[in-house]
């Protein structure tokens, strides 16, 4: 097969890479070729499809906030700003808001949380013990101090519709997309070559690392870069409960549990224990975990969700950073034209648009124009500067 050229290539093009790949096709001052290549072009496997898709401002990093505080900007209005001939894409966005709940001991971090979030411009509710009761009168509020709800701001969308527009507008804006796993290679003079399965490569100035839980630390290898970053994986549960609860946001127990509407039901998940947490080699679910820990969490939480049915599940990665759970984003020092989207730990998707008008303002100008994104440069982990975000879900 024939080499190529490029301007710049994007591995991995669920919706980091093609959040990406839009942004600086749509650039007036980069009109150059870029090239997305995926690994696995149906995106069955891919994070962004098997995601429970949600966005949120109750972090407890300033950065990670307002890379949220965009991102539902971005999700508003991302009809128009990713429409191709007329055709607008929807992701049914729906603000119903997280809400963090926290027992006594815990009280003062979600008020330290809130007030950083107010400082910021989040819409971020706080609510004692008899305030959650009567808001959420389903709720179990006996051993809680507390609880935060997203008033506007935060909730759910169609994390694999999200994808898709992306895509579709990237393509529409002249951006190619190559199928299979992709190997770098550092060229002598500099520069890269990325070699795909047929036999074919493309020569480029610019490499851009989104490849997530499916490579991405494997393409760091190769650009001769060592990062903590693991494929972990994570289990989605449906069920219908028989009670119809009424304003049920995207509800997080203080063990760290989840539950949230979806269509006339619901899905849940939890971390599992650490100790039983191993790199992810494959797919299959772990009922256990709904059975033994998540089911009962819930039905303390929620007494309504004692009587429910369970439905499907899922099983789906994270692109874990075990150095603090936080993405490596921008270029790596040291190793010109090598760029990293990576590392989100399950934030990718709400945090896509930020991340890929960021990434394509540094590409394109040598630094960031609007919100300055270097607090997640991989210089931290050199440094062993973590950035310790306290609402880890």
């Amino acid at each position: 097969m024939a080499n190529q050229t490029a301007d710049a290539v994007i591995v991995g093009g669920a919706v980091m890479g093609s959040s990406v790949a839009c942004h600086l096709a749509q650039r007036d001052d980069y009109s150059r070729r870029i090239v997305v290549v995926e690994a696995d072009p149906t995106y069955e496997i891919c994070a962004s499809a098997r995601s429970a898709a949600s966005i949120r401002q109750q972090f407890s990093s300033a950065i990670n906030i307002e890379i949220s505080l965009y991102g539902i900007r971005f999700l508003r209005e991302i009809g128009a700003a990713l429409a191709v001939d007329g055709d607008q894409p929807a992701i049914d966005l729906h603000e119903g808001g997280y809400l963090f709940l926290a027992t006594p001991d815990k009280l003062s971090i979600l008020e330290e949380n809130h007030k950083l979030q107010q400082e910021l411009g989040a819409d971020i509710g706080f609510f004692d013990a008899a305030g959650l009761s009567e808001k959420f009168p389903w709720l179990n509020t006996n051993d809680l101090a507390a609880g935060c709800h997203g008033i506007t701001g935060e909730g759910w969308f169609d994390g694999y519709g999200l994808m898709q527009a992306f895509r579709k507008k990237a393509r529409s804006l002249g951006v190619d997309y190559a199928s299979g796993k992709a190997r770098v290679e550092r060229e002598v003079n500099g520069g890269w070559t990325v070699h795909l399965p047929d036999g074919s490569a493309i020569s480029t100035p610019v490499v851009v690392n989104c490849a997530g839980a499916s490579g991405g630390a494997e393409i760091c290898r190769q650009a001769g870069i060592d990062v903590p970053i693991v494929a972990k994986k994570r289990c989605v549960f449906t069920f219908e409960c028989r009670d119809q609860l009424e304003r049920v946001p995207l509800l997080i127990d203080p063990t760290g549990t989840y539950v949230r509407p979806e269509g006339t039901g619901y899905i849940c998940g939890s971390a599992p224990p650490e100790d039983q947490d191993p790199d992810c080699t494959d797919f299959d679910v772990d009922y256990g975990l709904f059975e033994e820990h998540i089911w009962p969490v819930l039905a303390n939480r929620v007494p309504a969700f004692e009587a429910i049915k369970p439905g499907a599940a899922w099983a789906g990665t994270y692109d874990m950073n075990l150095f603090d759970h936080n993405a490596f984003l921008g270029a790596v020092p040291g190793v010109d034209g090598f760029y990293l989207a990576l590392g989100f730990s399950g934030h990718g998707l709400q945090q896509s648009p930020a991340v890929g008008r960021g990434l394509a303002e540094l590409i394109a100008t040598g630094s960031y124009q609007t919100l300055d994104l270097t607090p997640l440069s991989i210089e931290r982990l050199a440094a062993d500067q973590p950035i310790i975000e306290k609402n880890v879900v």
